[in-house]
C-alpha cells in the first residue's frame, strides 16, 4: 500500500507540474514575442548599436518574460524528475541522464536570466557601463546569447533522453516519444544551417530558433504528459 501511495504522489506531482509547465511556457512565449529585439538582425527599426548604452529605455518591458521563465525552468525540472520516477526501472538510466542534463540546463539559464535582470539594468542606472556590452541581451555576440544557446541545446538533449521512458503501447505515449525526440534533431539542423550560412556572424538567429523549438515542445509535451499522468492515476484508483 505504501508503494502505491508513493507512486500516486509521483503521478500527482507529474500531472500538476505538466499543467503548470504548459501555462508558464505559454506566458513566457507571449511575453517573449512582445519583446521585439531593438538590435541585431530581427530589429524592426531604430536599432541600437554597440555598446547598447541606451538599452535602459526598454526596461522592464523586454525583461518580463525572463521573470516568468525563472519559474518555468524550476517547473520544468520538477516535471523531468516526475517523469523519471514514473518510468519503469529498466529505463531509468535514460531518465537519470535526462534529469542530469535538465539540472545543468536550469543552472545555466537561471544564472543567465538572473544576471540579466539584476545586474544589467542597475549598472546602467548608475552609469557603471564597463563590460555591459558583453552582458546585455541585445548583443548578439555576447554572453547572454551564448549561454541561452548552450541552455536550450542541453534542454533539447534532455528531452531526447526522456523519449525512451514512454512506451509504444498507445498513441499518447508514442506521441510523447516522438515530440520529445524531435527538438534535439531540429536544433541540430538549425545550428548547422545558421553556422554554414552565417558562420561566426549568426548573432542571435540560432538562439531564437532553439528557444522557439524547445518552448513549443514544452507546451505540447506538457499537455500530453498531463493526460498521461491523469490516465495513470485513474488506472491506479480503479485497481
Amino acid at each position: 500500500m505504501e508503494a502505491t501511495n508513493n507512486n500516486q504522489h509521483v503521478l500527482r506531482l507529474g500531472f500538476y507540474s505538466a499543467v503548470l509547465l504548459t501555462v508558464f511556457t505559454l506566458i513566457s512565449f507571449v511575453l517573449g514575442m512582445m519583446a521585439v529585439p531593438p538590435a541585431g538582425p530581427y530589429c524592426p527599426g531604430d536599432c541600437m548599436e554597440y555598446p547598447y548604452l541606451n538599452s535602459l529605455d526598454h526596461y522592464p518591458h523586454d525583461y518580463y518574460w525572463m521573470y516568468v521563465s525563472v519559474f518555468q525552468l524550476m517547473i520544468y525540472l520538477v516535471f523531468m524528475i516526475s517523469v523519471y520516477f514514473a518510468a519503469p526501472p529498466e529505463k531509468k538510466i535514460y531518465g537519470f541522464i535526462g534529469v542530469s542534463l535538465a539540472i545543468i540546463t536550469v543552472m545555466v539559464l537561471l544564472a543567465d536570466y538572473f544576471v540579466q535582470f539584476t545586474v544589467v539594468p542597475v549598472s546602467l542606472m548608475k552609469g557603471e557601463t564597463d563590460g555591459i556590452a558583453l552582458l546585455t541581451q541585445y548583443n548578439g555576440n555576447g554572453l547572454f546569447i551564448a549561454l541561452e544557446e548552450l541552455g536550450y541545446i542541453l534542454m533539447g538533449l534532455s528531452f531526447l533522453c526522456m523519449a525512451p521512458l514512454f512506451s509504444k503501447a498507445n498513441k499518447l505515449e508514442l506521441s510523447l516519444r516522438w515530440i520529445l525526440a524531435l527538438p534535439a534533431l531540429l536544433i541540430l539542423l538549425f545550428f548547422l544551417y545558421y553556422a554554414f550560412r552565417y558562420g561566426m556572424e549568426r548573432s542571435y538567429r540560432f538562439e531564437v530558433a532553439a528557444i522557439g523549438v524547445d518552448w513549443m515542445a514544452l507546451i505540447v509535451v506538457g499537455i500530453l504528459a498531463a493526460l498521461f499522468f491523469k490516465n495513470k492515476l485513474r488506472l491506479q484508483q480503479i485497481n
